[in-house]
This record gives C-alpha cells, sequence and structure tokens, in this order.
C-alpha cells in the first residue's frame, strides 16, 4: 500500500497542544505515513509551522483540505469547530481522522457518519484507550474464560481537566454548551475501553453535578462560572447480563486517578495508572484466578503492541491507532480493528444517553444512537 499523505488541522507549535504532542510524533513514528501539510490559527503560527515542520503550512484549514498530496485529513480543534472542518473534508473525498467526540451533537455525529458513508470514504474517530496493550490483552483474557463468567466491573478515573483551576486555553471546556466535558472526553473514552473488553451496554441510569461552581482561570488572574458537570456516576447492565460502575470526577485525586475491576466466577482482572485520562496511557494489568490470593501483575506479549516503535507518553495509543487503521486499509477491512465514524455515532448515543439519564433520573438506552 502506498504512503499515507497526512495533512494535521491544529498543529500549531506556537501554543504545543494535543496535535504536536500526540499526532506528530505518531505519524513520525509509522513507516505507512508521512505529514505533508498543517494547518492552524493564523498566519504567524503557520509560518512556525512551516519552519518548525518543513511541510507546506496554512491559516486556512480549506487550502490543505484541498491539496492532493494530503489522503488523510486529521483534525484535532476543538469540538464546536470539528462538523464544518469533517464535512469540507468529505466534500473533497478524503479520509478523515477525527478527534472525539466526531460532532458536539448525536445529530451532528450521525450526520457526518452518514455522509462518510454515503461517500465511500473510510474514517477513524480518536477513541484510541482501546489500543492500549495492556486493554487489548485484557479483551483475549476475558474472552478465553480467564475471569470465569463475568459478574461486574468497577472503574474509577480523574479526567485532569475540569479541576479547580485551568488556563485561557482550556477555560472553554468548563461551558457544558461547548461539549467538552469530563463526560463526554474522559468518561466516554473510558466506556469506549469497557465496553471494547466486556461488551455493550443495556441500559445505564447516571448522576452528574458541578460540584465545584466556578474555576479559577489563572493565566488570566480571573475566575469563571462552570456549567459542566465534574462528577459522573454511572450505573450499568452489559449485555452479558454483568453489572457495572463507572465513577469520573473533573481533576485528580490524592488517592487511586484510575482503577478498573473486572470480576469473574473464577478469576478477577484488574488495571491501575497514576493518570485518569485512559485514551494516554497503558495501564498496568493484574491478575488471579481461583485461590491464588491477591491479584499479580500480569506480562502483556509483545504482538498486543500494534505500533512498537512509537515514542512513549501521549503519542503511543494515538499510534497504535493510526497503526490499527493502516491494517484495515491494506487488508480491506475497514472499520474491524480502528474505531471508524459509524462506531462514533453508537457511541454518541450512549453519550446522549447517560446524559439523558442524568436529567432524568431514570435508566436509559441508546438503541436511536446507532449510525444508520
Amino acid at each position: 500500500m502506498k504512503t499515507i499523505g497526512v495533512g494535521v488541522i491544529g498543529a500549531s507549535p506556537l501554543r504545543p497542544g494535543w496535535a504536536v504532542l500526540s499526532h506528530l510524533p505518531a505519524i513520525a513514528a509509522l513507516p505507512g505515513y508521512e505529514l505533508r501539510a498543517v494547518a492552524t490559527s493564523s498566519e504567524d503560527s503557520a509560518r512556525a509551522a512551516a519552519d518548525a515542520y518543513g511541510v507546506p503550512a496554512f491559516s486556512d484549514p480549506r487550502a490543505l483540505i484541498a491539496r492532493p498530496e494530503v489522503d488523510l485529513v486529521v483534525v484535532t480543534v476543538k469540538l464546536p469547530y470539528h462538523r464544518e472542518l469533517v464535512a469540507a473534508a468529505l466534500e473533497a473525498g478524503k479520509m478523515v481522522l477525527c478527534e472525539w467526540p466526531l460532532g458536539l451533537t448525536l445529530d451532528e455525529t450521525r450526520s457526518l457518519s452518514a455522509q462518510a458513508q454515503a461517500a465511500g470514504l473510510k474514517t477513524l474517530i480518536g477513541l484510541q484507550a482501546r489500543m492500549a496493550p495492556a486493554i487489548r490483552y485484557a479483551r483475549d483474557l476475558v474472552a478465553q474464560g480467564y475471569v470465569g463468567d463475568v459478574l461486574a466491573t468497577t472503574m474509577t478515573g480523574s479526567g485532569i481537566g475540569w479541576g479547580p483551576v485551568t488556563d485561557r486555553a482550556h477555560a472553554y471546556a468548563y461551558d457544558v454548551a461547548n461539549g467538552a466535558t469530563t463526560l463526554s472526553v474522559s468518561t466516554m473514552h473510558a466506556l469506549d475501553a469497557l465496553t471494547f473488553v466486556l461488551g455493550d451496554f443495556t441500559d445505564v441510569r447516571a448522576v452528574a453535578e458541578v460540584r465545584q461552581a466556578t474555576v479559577l482561570v489563572a493565566d488570566a488572574g480571573t475566575t469563571a462560572p462552570v456549567s459542566a458537570p465534574d462528577h459522573i456516576a454511572i450505573a450499568a447492565r452489559l449485555a452479558g447480563g454483568a453489572v457495572a460502575s463507572v465513577f469520573y470526577r473533573g481533576g485528580v485525586s490524592r488517592g487511586d486517578n484510575f482503577r478498573w475491576e473486572i470480576n469473574g466466577t473464577k478469576g478477577d482482572l484488574v488495571l491501575t495508572s497514576p493518570v485518569g485520562n485512559l485514551q494516554v496511557i497503558n495501564p498496568t494489568l493484574f491478575g488471579a484466578q481461583g485461590d491464588a490470593g491477591a491479584v499479580q501483575p500480569l506480562v502483556v506479549p509483545p504482538e498486543y503492541d500494534l505500533a512498537p516503535g512509537a515514542p512513549e507518553g501521549p503519542a503511543a495509543n494515538v499510534a497504535r491507532l493510526y497503526a490499527a487503521f493502516a491494517h484495515d486499509l491494506a487488508n480491506g477491512t475497514p472499520g474491524t480493528l480502528a474505531p471508524d465514524f459509524s462506531h462514533a455515532a453508537r457511541m454518541h448515543g450512549w453519550l446522549q444517553a447517560i446524559d439523558d439519564a442524568a436529567r432524568s433520573g431514570q435508566a436509559q438506552t441508546a438503541n436511536n444512537g446507532a449510525a444508520s
């Protein structure tokens, strides 16, 4: 298969964000990809990007989308701008990788998924927690019967963001209208991994609360009101009958920032990490069966790493996601190893169901969330 030419929208070196920290190193580490263009938000940052990365850089993302050497358009800007940019890239006949969430609303997400399907274009959604080797291995262990019948699972995590202090670049996330919340980002990345390992939900109940009404914007020396819930508690049933309990909070904890237990009739699996954002880590995996006593570390076989040459840190799971996408393209199996926009629509259906459950106090299903 030919090298995939990539254009990244949102890669300013003047204020390095997620694209600079993860996507650019991931692309550089993989032999099947080549960075061919970037787009930023100003002429100054575009000039700096051209100097820093040695590729054409634009302040207008549509100029990047139009480049014939760009096969895959990567959208890494703030959520309210996803729909316009993704739709433009699809209209231009380009493959698209978009950060999660795909759309600001379920309707936006379903519309973009339908547009990609109608055009026959390959897509990729940035739900990369499932690519961590420990999580992929845990999935196989469950399928192979390591824990026996799954009885229950519990997950607790911290979102790092949505704590008591932020900066001007991230203050938008505290406004629920902008869609980038503890629930939609940290919690849903974790829930995608949970359902990847254990299967889908059948219904959910939830509580969501704003527990810190204001946030200090440190570099502005001001405070701002908070409308995005910073504490989420979810109770759910899984398709196999297991009970799931998930709790995510904004900020960090002085205790455990991530712990996930899978309890079964024959054994238990535990995944832990000092960082609660599951999408940027490869958690440590523990397990025990029968009368073995406390769980012990499990060695993850090397074949579970889809991008063994990728740098550690935020770029690692992103590189694995790109590698999975290249595998699907090469084998004619779109959406099989790497999650696509159709999967994004299904997960956004559960995001909507959890939000509805929290608002109504009633159990919800997400049958209407599936992509058409």
